[in-house]
């Protein structure tokens, strides 16, 4: 299973506006995100529209004007980005309505095995907010593994 750019683009943008959070009353633009992250700008404004509706983000308008997380970054996991944006984190090929992948409807072999790993990859990301992502702490805890 591979997490589309649609997902990682907006943790990359989430987490470069996290660490712009402490920056007095400032909303960040996304023309910077873009800039920053090298991610088309209208790319990143289709994923904001979509995090603002879910909550994740608050925009300013006129000058001075951009985005704002709506939430602490260690209260926002990476897992509610990567639903905001309609990511699907299923492994398996199978429909959500119960129907299997095989031509008769039947579920296939290996179909436990990606159905695990799809719950496996949802706990770890419901596991990590930005804030574990911003301070590096993924990095320290990878290294003493």
């Amino acid at each position: 299973m591979r997490l589309s750019t649609k997902g990682r683009y907006a943790v990359m943008a989430m987490a470069d506006l996290a660490r712009r959070q402490d920056e007095p009353c400032r909303a960040v633009a996304l023309a910077d995100i873009a800039t920053r992250q090298e991610i088309s700008l209208s790319y990143l404004e289709q994923l904001f529209a979509r995090l603002r509706r879910k909550g994740l983000v608050k925009s300013a308008r006129g000058p001075g004007g951009g985005y704002r997380l709506s939430r602490a970054a260690g209260e926002t996991t990476i897992a509610d980005i990567v639903h905001a944006v309609d990511e699907p984190l299923r492994a398996t090929r199978c429909t959500e309505h119960g129907k299997g992948c095989m031509l008769k409807g039947e579920r296939c072999l290996t179909h436990d095995l990606w159905e695990h790993l799809g719950d496996r990859i949802e706990d770890y990301l419901v596991s990590v907010s930005l804030a574990d992502v911003i301070s590096g702490r993924l990095r320290a805890n990878r290294q003493a593994a």
